[in-house]
């Protein structure tokens, strides 16, 4: 078996990989670091982040008004000692940024500019027109190539974690490019995958996001924590839901209109519009479909975000990608007309369970969206993810290797026994020769997700989904790979992820199925209200052959006391 050895390994080459990788490298130049990827680094999801990032730079603006903004969008269930820690990180993060050469928009007096996103009380999402995740990513690239200590294994897809006593001992991984199994030996991981929006149909999330991180900490003893918090974009581009458009369009003053012309936020939430956070706008927009005051398209219902009004400098200048993908996707010019609209599936609030980055496997640590540490809590605020990818992948990046530097005298090696053992399950894998097909899987997995795990939930519906997702696993048993070849066997990688899915599905389900309330993304008809004395928790669902088994844990109350949440 070929065998690789490293110091600490990074799984993810987003935002939080790449500044975990540097910040261990900084940490110490005596740690050999393996940044691993499934693609290569520039092709992250993260380069498709639009928006901002969310930092209290002027004095109009203060660390407790972001967290307090935080805190509240969250439902009141984030963990508020983790938000005071990383609004106050946030700024030193914008700042090395850009003295590393960050292209941040700029005021006419040469400031860093922010803008205002839904859900915050003033300005404070610094932001690189509407690329800020592409410029970013190429930042901690071009960054990340100063250090000698610090080599990139890309198209190497992760197939497992090595765990021994709950201590990390490395990991195994396809070399995409031979089909080749490969052993990590490594003291320490940190996943930084990304969250698991590909478990929806329509949604912003790239192909790539799979959940896989999620997948392989669930399985190997680390309980997930809250997901049954999936946030819906408001404004995902019809037909084309993979197209986000940006909560700068209405930070930057778009208006949401229906049918009859009418800015009908002023409905739900009167004082901040189209400003309020993003569970509130989805279910708004939701709501005008379902009382027939939406549009109706061959692409199915959609409203309008009309930005005419701003005019062709403006939007020029801000939201150029937003008007680029619109005339190339939709063939809208949205300096002459409204963009049509509709809620898309964007990101995951929950993950693995951690504090301050550190898992229950020794090891093993955690930073992005694959984490649920709790900054968002039951709704992310806008601008706050790739905030929070960059405190805590630097965060992750050292503790990591202050843990390795307190094993460098010691050594372990992966057992052969452990290696055969993987590679019999890959090769068992791939000979299956059953009839099911794993696209035709995925495909009603999502129709499932979609139908029974939206914005809006009620017990009937979210227990035949529950039904409905066991049947697929049982499914997936029975499935064939027709692609038996080795080198960039894309059938045999699809089929894995889709076992992730299947897997995280049915947490997300069971999970959504047993909060009998109404909290921040996750809305059920049937319990219509927030209940603070029962659900004022996080859940955590943690392994069995038999299925997740539930159990749940306290917030970390700081501060603010819950209280009712108006926009």
């Amino acid at each position: 078996m070929e065998k690789i050895q490293h110091d600490v390994a990074i799984i993810g080459t987003g935002i939080a990989g790449m500044r975990a990788a540097i910040a261990a490298a900084e940490k110490s130049d005596k740690i050999s670091i393996a940044l691993i990827s499934k693609t290569y680094p520039i092709r992250c999801h993260s380069v498709c982040a639009e928006g901002g990032i969310n930092v209290a730079l002027r004095e109009e603006d203060s660390f407790e008004s972001h967290a307090w903004d935080t805190v509240k969008g969250s439902d009141f269930l984030a963990d508020q000692d983790a938000v005071e820690f990383f609004v106050k990180e946030i700024p030193k993060e914008i700042l090395r940024l850009d003295n590393w050469g960050c292209p941040w928009s700029r005021t006419e007096d040469g400031k860093i500019a922010q803008r205002i996103l839904g859900g915050h009380a003033v300005n404070r999402t610094v932001f690189a027109a509407d690329r800020t995740g592409f410029h970013i990513v190429h930042t901690l690239y071009e960054r990340s190539l100063r250090y000698p200590s610090i080599q990139k294994y890309n198209e190497f897809f992760v197939t497992s974690l090595i765990v021994e006593d709950k201590e990390i001992r490395g990991l195994t991984a396809i070399d995409l490019k031979n089909g080749e199994l490969v052993v990590f030996e490594t003291k320490a991981i940190i996943l930084a995958t990304g969250g698991a929006g590909r478990l929806y149909g329509f949604t912003s999330c790239s192909h790539i996001v799979t959940g896989d991180g999620m997948a392989l900490a669930y399985t190997a003893g680390a309980p997930l924590k809250d997901m049954e918090f999936i946030q819906f974009h408001p404004t995902g581009l019809v037909p084309a839901g993979g197209i986000l458009i940006s909560e700068a369009c209405r930070g930057e003053g778009g208006y949401l209109k229906n049918k009859f012309g009418e800015r009908f936020m002023s409905r739900y939430a009167p004082d901040r519009m189209e400003l309020a956070p993003r569970d509130i706008v989805s279910r708004a927009i939701v709501r005008e479909i379902l009382e027939g005051r939406s549009f109706e398209g061959e692409h199915g219902p959609y409203v309008l975000l009309d930005l005419t009004h701003l005019g062709e400098e403006k939007i020029n200048e801000r939201l150029p990608l937003i008007r680029e993908a619109s005339i190339k996707f939709a063939g809208i010019d949205p300096v002459n007309e409204p963009i049509p609209v509709r809620p898309t599936v964007h990101y995951t609030m929950g993950g693995v369970h951690a504090s301050f980055t550190e898992t229950p496997i020794k090891g093993l640590f955690v930073a992005g969206e694959v984490a649920c540490l709790s900054i968002h809590g039951a709704n992310r605020l806008g601008g706050n993810a790739l905030a929070e990818c960059l405190v805590f992948g630097k965060v992750s990046g050292e503790k990591a290797a202050e843990y390795v530097l307190g094993k460098m005298r010691k050594e372990w090696h992966v057992n052969r026994e452990t290696y055969e053992k993987e590679e019999k399950s890959l090769s068992d894998l791939l000979g299956k020769e059953g009839d099911e097909s794993p696209y035709e899987i995925k495909k009603e997995l999502n129709a499932a997700m979609e139908r029974y795990f939206g914005v809006f939930r009620n017990e009937d519906d979210m227990k035949e989904g529950v039904r409905r997702i066991r049947r697929l696993k049982e499914r997936y048993q029975n499935i064939s790979i027709d692609d038996k070849s080795n080198a960039f066997n894309t059938d045999l990688i699809f089929t894995i992820e889709v076992g992730y899915m299947l897997d995280l599905a049915e947490i997300v389900a069971i999970g959504a199925l047993n909060r009998k309330e109404s909290r921040g993304a996750h809305y059920r008809l049937d319990y219509p209200k927030r209940d603070d004395v029962n659900w004022l928790k996080h859940t955590l669902a943690y392994y069995t052959k038999e299925g997740p088994r539930f159990d749940h844990t306290p917030i970390t109350i700081t501060k603010w006391k819950p209280v009712e949440r108006k926009y």
